[in-house]
């Protein structure tokens, strides 16, 4: 380590790996504001940061299996948290947000929901409360991967993508916040996936019901039919996981 240099906390890489996940795999440099951000937060330099990410990406399994490597040098604690978190989606991440919150001295706004939770109470209004929270953060780190855009599509429109679950969130709990069990695509598609009118297989090509193929129906020519066995856009990091894949195309699928 260079002179004046300090090791990295397990709460500043707590921190460092929730920015990692919650970031576009083009964005992990110093000049993204929200790597700036955290920098300040922790009283580290947006480079020290930026390549903090870039050790987690060499990490990353996802992109170890696309041949895409990160920086060479992640420490051993580096790997400790990694491994904390990976594949502890629920538990781990909340703990992050948790960690981020309070470093911010902020509370979380909760004002937006009241009115609809007015009568729940204890146990049941946080339940409800950390469930909207983690939606949030799962639909963060799908569109982050996935670079804002529909995979489906290749719309650019953030209001109108959806963090589509690929196994349902109500079936696996365990994986209701893994980010390989998670898609970005826009509304219509996103209800066609729900219903089983299109599913994508494990060669990451999309797949179109046979009774929209055969249909006759101009608009289903051009919404559907000619996105059948096209690739999806793969996401720059947490590419769909096979086993989520083969349950949808296979229980979900109207084939």
């Amino acid at each position: 380590m260079k002179k004046g240099q300090r090791l990295w906390t397990e709460e500043e890489l707590i921190l460092a790996l929730n920015l990692y996940y919650k970031t576009a795999f083009g964005r992990l440099h110093h000049k993204n504001p929200e790597v700036i951000k955290l920098g300040e937060l922790i009283n580290r330099t947006p480079g020290s940061v930026a390549y903090k990410l870039v050790n987690f990406a060499s990490l990353d399994p996802s992109l170890k299996n696309r041949g895409i490597k990160g920086a060479s040098n992640a420490s051993k604690l580096d790997q400790i948290i990694w491994n904390r978190f990976y594949g502890n989606w629920e538990n781990a991440l909340s703990e992050s947000e948790a960690l981020r919150i309070n470093l911010e001295n902020k509370k979380v706004e909760e004002n937006s929901l009241t009115e609809v939770v007015s009568d729940k109470e204890g146990v049941e209004y946080s339940a409800f409360v950390k469930q909207r929270k983690n939606q949030h953060l799962f639909r963060t780190m799908i569109l982050a991967s996935y670079n804002e855009t529909c995979c489906i599509t290749g719309l650019k429109i953030k209001e109108l993508l959806i963090a589509g679950h690929i196994m349902p969130w109500s079936l696996d709990k365990k994986n209701r916040l893994n980010p390989r069990n998670g898609i970005a695509i826009n509304s219509l598609h996103d209800k066609a996936f729900e219903t089983g009118l299109i599913s994508i297989d494990t060669n990451f090509k999309i797949k179109i019901a046979q009774e929209l193929l055969t249909s006759k129906d101009a608009k289903i020519d051009h919404y559907f039919k000619k996105y059948h066995d096209k690739e999806i856009i793969l996401p720059s990091k947490f590419l769909p996981d096979e086993t989520f894949l083969k349950y949808h195309l296979n229980e979900k699928f109207r084939g």
